[in-house]
């Protein structure tokens, strides 16, 4: 399984641009998914360049929720590629010219080995990824908390790790039963659980691959 992190509130490499939001691309068992689109289209569609992955190459998109900061892209991305499959909130209408939008509220199994928490807390959805040690959580900004984003993600496996914005999360102890955390764009206390987790905790940023 091989994240990439497309957008950003900071960069881990040169040539790319940060900006306030959060996409990345999920490749896993022979699927290729765009998990949320940040908040600039030409910025997403700038950073993929740079980082040589073609948007025709993205058979779905998984929004995390309608905040500007996640769906903003999603307009401009889909005038280049139109053919993805959408899994979106269903607050989040009037998206176009895409032609496959499913709107999710409810635990959803996308694919063999791909999940959607369904919509907690009315809000956002995160997706989940089995892989053989357990599962990969991705998340956009966990406003359900952490919490519920673990209990909802354990019924498709023990959870490995979660990728993605944590917000103003910090009740640390519960990350310590994971394998990796990679904390990004809103989240407020990264050095601390870079402090409490060093064997754990990876770095994010525009360009950060994270192979797992």
């Amino acid at each position: 399984m091989r994240i990439t992190i497309v957008y950003d509130n900071e960069t881990s490499i040169a040539g790319v641009d940060s900006d306030w939001g959060f996409s990345c691309l999920v490749e896993a068992h022979g699927r290729t998914i765009l998990f949320d689109t940040g908040a600039n289209g030409s910025i997403l569609l700038g950073n993929m360049k740079v980082l040589q992955i073609d948007p025709l190459t993205v058979e779905e998109i998984f929004i995390s929720h309608s905040h500007f900061d996640h769906a903003g892209g999603l307009s401009e991305f889909i005038n280049v590629n139109g053919d993805v499959t959408i899994y979106t909130p269903g607050s989040l209408r009037g998206i176009h010219p895409a032609r496959n939008v499913l709107y999710v509220n409810d635990p959803l199994r996308l694919h063999q080995h791909f999940y959607s928490t369904g919509l907690l807390n009315n809000i956002e959805q995160s997706l989940v990824v089995e892989t053989a040690k357990g599962v990969v959580i991705i998340v956009g900004c966990s406003h359900p908390g952490v919490e519920s984003i673990l209990k909802a993600s354990s019924r498709y496996g023990k959870p490995r790790a979660i990728i993605g914005g944590l917000h103003g999360f910090d009740d640390f102890q519960l990350l310590a039963g994971l394998d990796r955390v990679c904390p990004t764009h809103c989240t407020q206390h990264k050095s601390e659980i870079a402090a409490l987790y060093p064997d754990k905790y990876i770095a994010g940023g525009v360009g950060k691959v994270i192979d797992i």
